[in-house]
């Protein structure tokens, strides 16, 4: 089925296609001119426009010239007019026409063209979605390594849920795998054939990040020349990923709760309603109970996104997964000339705190590789930091969440003070790269939206 608008000032003949069309299944619409059509797609989308030429206020070689101009998306045109001339079907043809008839023409011969255009704008609207997917893709993420109680828990979790299309909250701190987690549930769900599209909330502006998930139209802001598809809508049949979806400004939390629940929404600037089938699946690394009592997110939209929520415990947590979780990476950083991990390179390994968690592990990994002679890791490749600091298999160590200025922190009940380490682990790491601040995240494998929310934390916003 397609949606198709039917443009003609001969009120019988258009009655007559729009019928006919709608019996054959598709769902089609009609305007008296071109003026009235161009009203109508500015505020709906439609696949297909069958287009007469010669009509009052606006003719269809002025609607087909300003679609082309104003309108990036717009649907594919067959030009329909009873006074056909060789001139003017090359003039409609160079104007991106899909096609032209002239009247009469029989109606097995107009449904054969429409069909041809609708498959033509749907492949559009795919490639369009698969670019968008290409670019935000990264490397392939490693399979899920789960030798760990908790981490076959999570993938137990992962099997029940993801064939449904339950929204769900993967919460855990930064570095855990929760992008991954969430690639799984979409793996594994109906909707594997379509797009999964990802958006880290933290990283963009409150004004870019409205405009990069629901789009905009033309016009809309300075800057914006043409419409642009957010997020949303190149997700239609798949999965929307939003990680850190608790740093969301409030404005747009009311917003996105309203797309949610009624499955459509306007870009910015847009008048038109953009309906959508999206699966919601979130990610956070704060505790959800105390954001929704702080006010930092709100209740309506907790209920709606936590319909059911994957806890992902730090690495820390769960020792069983580091070495063949560091065997596994070192596979990958490594390309193919894979060194080997000595004995005491493993255990400081596995008694190492692992603050930054699985991507503090493979950033390690990766200097340890580079570094390696005669293909054997040993102590002296590792990084000073993961030296200096492995936890004693002596001293009983418990880690439970605690609250520092909004943000979930972990804080260590021995003698040893996990945010005073942490503190000095993030002045360490900034003098050594001149407090350039995307290095000191690569180094310490942290996101830099997690670095600058540390350096808040413990004042260190100023050198």
């Amino acid at each position: 089925m397609a949606k198709l608008l039917v443009v003609d000032d001969e009120k019988n003949l258009r009655l007559v296609i729009q019928k006919e069309l709608t019996r054959q299944g598709h769902e089609a619409e009609a305007a008296a001119d071109g003026q009235a059509a161009w009203e109508m797609m500015e505020a709906r989308d439609y696949d297909v426009l069958l287009c007469d030429i010669n009509m009052p206020r606006l003719d269809g070689m002025g609607l087909l010239r300003r679609l082309k101009e104003k309108m990036p998306n717009s649907p594919e045109v067959i030009m329909l007019t009873g006074q056909g001339t060789v001139e003017t079907a090359i003039e409609a043809m160079k104007l991106g026409a899909y096609d032209y008839l002239t009247k009469p023409y029989r109606i097995a011969e107009l449904t054969a063209l429409v069909k041809q255009a609708a498959e033509k704008k749907q492949l559009k609207t795919d490639n369009v979605r698969l670019r968008a997917q290409i670019e935000r893709s990264t490397n392939n993420m490693p399979e899920i390594i789960a030798e760990s109680p908790q981490m076959k828990e999570v993938l137990r979790l992962v099997r029940r849920v993801a064939p449904s299309d339950t929204s769900v909250l993967i919460t855990g701190e930064s570095g855990t795998g929760k992008e991954l987690v969430a690639q799984a549930i979409h793996r594994l769900s109906s909707r594997v054939g379509r797009p999964f599209i990802d958006l880290n909330c933290a990283a963009l502006q409150d004004t870019l990040l409205e405009s990069e998930l629901f789009g905009h139209e033309a016009g809309a802001f300075s800057g914006a020349r043409t419409r642009k598809l957010g997020l949303f809508e190149l997700a239609d049949g798949g999965t929307l990923f939003l990680d850190e979806i608790m740093e969301m400004p409030a404005q747009l939390q009311s917003k996105l709760l309203r797309a949610l629940e009624t499955r459509s929404f306007f870009r910015v600037g847009g008048v038109k309603k953009v309906e959508v089938d999206v699966r919601l699946v979130a990610a956070t690394n704060r505790d959800p109970k105390l954001a929704v009592a702080d006010g930092v997110f709100r209740s309506d939209l907790m209920y709606r996104v936590n319909s059911f929520e994957i806890f992902i415990a730090p690495l820390r947590e769960r020792r069983e997964d580091i070495e063949p979780l560091a065997q596994h990476l070192l596979s990958q950083v490594a390309a193919g000339n894979t060194p080997d991990l000595t004995q005491p390179v493993l255990e400081v390994l596995t008694g190492f705190s692992w603050t930054g968690n699985v991507r503090q592990l493979r950033n390690c990994l990766e200097r340890a590789a580079l570094l390696a002679d005669n293909g054997r890791i040993t102590l002296k490749e590792l990084p000073p930091e993961v030296l200096s600091r492995i936890d004693s298999p002596n001293v009983s160590v418990s880690f439970s969440p605690a609250k520092q200025n909004g943000v979930n922190t972990f804080h260590n009940v021995s003698s040893t003070n996990l945010r005073d380490s942490e503190r000095q682990q993030i002045i360490g790491a900034l003098e050594r790269t001149g407090w350039h601040r995307g290095k000191t995240a690569e180094i310490l494998g942290i996101s830099p939206s997690t670095l600058y929310r540390r350096l808040r934390e413990y004042d260190l916003e100023t050198r």
